[in-house]
């Protein structure tokens, strides 16, 4: 697919908004979320001698590794389409046959492509005891919103040229009715890792899996000595990990997460497969990398219990909990995919819960009577009303879809305010480097704007 530029990305979203816009105030985060596609141009990458890595072709990674009589794949992308291909690279290499796979979690971008690497035997299919997990709670529960939140993250809503990239991976579709998470039978896993680390062999590679909870409690991280080639999953790649995913997911420990980057940093290995993005290749690179990534995730869970400590409300906490200079500068933890505030939200939340600590906010006003009272306040709903449009041309979006939530809560059919703040949340994209973010405002923007749509 073809990249999105950033003077069509800007274009189309002055064009959206109706709004006047500065190029100059738009151009750096529309260039360095598109600068972010060079980690997924399509390549097989070496990393190792007989460690391959498909980067670009799906939306996460497929390695292998070439072993005496066999090979053993490390996930295997999302989609048919794209894992055939990878299939098709990896047999240019060798035609030896998939011996056993190995699942880092159980997100389905990692999993759904399994069936293009089964043969004649079934491979063994490894994977932590947890698999799963994540998703269990939601069906037994009978929770499906996820999915509606999932597109909109992910952008699925919106057209070609209103998405530049996931953050960590390329803009791909889903086929429809897909599922986020894999449920085929021929691919579930049937060997379990069950401690806290075991060491296996396969086509005479020895390898040695570990438990690595961090983006899910099924977290597995890849090692392979001989060739000290390290396999992170989704515990590691270019952009500030994502400690919360917007879509709506139970519980990721920060703390455990920082624990599980320790683990991986003991390893001496040359490189670095994340689970999206670039591999890392070279020893002092890797050891660096991994060293700031679990720094900026305990710095996280520290800073915020440290402001927890002092009475701070979660809303406080984003402001009081920034990153250092030396870990907020980095390539690799640019908010891409991941942001701080969003774990220092999920911090708060894991420890104490839904509450903030301010006891006004005990019981407080339903949505639309605060808004009955905030109307008021402003001297009617039309003055409100002004207010938000004000706002908008002031450029403080943040500001406008606020009000435009205050008129949308006294009535839901207001068309003038889901235009207020369609084009409110299409600004806050417009300035937004984080892929997800902007992939959610837009889509909501979206959905606004067809609400408003004479039938």
């Amino acid at each position: 697919m073809p990249r999105t530029t950033p003077t069509l990305a800007l274009s189309l979203f002055i064009s959206l908004a109706g709004v006047s816009m500065s190029v100059a105030q738009e151009n750096d985060a529309t260039r360095k979320l598109t600068r972010q596609n060079e980690q997924f141009e399509e390549q097989i990458v070496e990393v190792a001698d007989n460690v391959h890595v498909a980067v670009g072709y799906s939306v996460s990674n497929v390695s292998m590794i070439v072993g005496d009589d066999g090979v053993v794949l490390v996930d295997t992308g999302m989609m048919g389409e794209s894992a055939e291909r990878i299939a098709e690279a990896f047999r240019r290499i060798t035609d030896k046959p998939v011996k056993a796979i190995i699942y880092t979690h159980s997100h389905g971008d990692h999993t759904g492509g399994a069936p293009a690497f089964l043969g004649a035997e079934r491979p063994d299919i490894w994977a932590h005891v947890n698999f799963g997990s994540e998703a269990r709670p939601w069906k037994a529960g009978g929770l499906t919103f996820q999915n509606v939140r999932g597109a909109r993250q992910a952008g699925f809503k919106l057209p070609p040229d209103q998405r530049i990239n996931n953050g960590v991976a390329p803009v791909r579709y889903p086929k429809r009715g897909g599922e986020v998470f894999s449920d085929g039978e021929a691919t579930k896993p049937n060997r379990f890792l069950e401690g806290e680390r075991q060491t296996i062999t396969v086509a005479g590679v020895e390898l040695e899996l570990v438990a690595a909870p961090g983006e899910t409690n099924d977290g597995v991280f890849v090692w392979y000595p001989a060739g000290k080639v390290l396999f992170a999953g989704d515990n590691f790649y270019r952009s500030f990990p994502n400690l919360y995913a917007i879509r709506g997911t139970p519980n990721r420990s920060v703390r455990l997460w920082a624990e599980s980057l320790g683990r991986m940093a003991e390893n001496d290995a040359h490189a670095l497969v994340g689970g999206h993005t670039n591999p890392v290749v070279g020893a002092d690179e890797v050891k660096q990398v991994l060293a700031d990534y679990r720094d900026a995730v305990q710095y996280i869970h520290d800073k915020t219990v440290e402001g927890m400590n002092k009475g701070l409300t979660p809303d406080e906490l984003v402001e009081y909990v920034q990153l250092p200079e030396r870990l907020a500068g980095k390539e690799y933890l640019q908010p891409f995919y991941g942001h701080p505030d969003w774990g220092v939200r999920t911090v708060f939340n894991s420890y104490l819960g839904w509450f903030d600590g301010n006891a006004t906010n005990l019981f407080p006003l339903p949505p639309k009577a605060e808004a009955e009272r905030i109307a008021k306040l402003a001297g009617g709903h039309e003055e409100l009303r002004a207010a938000a449009r004000d706002a908008i041309a002031a450029g403080d979006h943040q500001w406008a879809a606020q009000l435009a939530d205050y008129l949308l809560a006294t009535n839901h059919d207001d068309s003038d305010a889901k235009g207020i703040k369609a084009d409110a949340l299409t600004g806050l994209a417009h300035n937004m480097v984080n892929a997800t973010a902007r992939n959610y405002y837009l889509t909501v923007a979206r959905e606004l704007r067809e609400e408003t749509q004479p039938e």
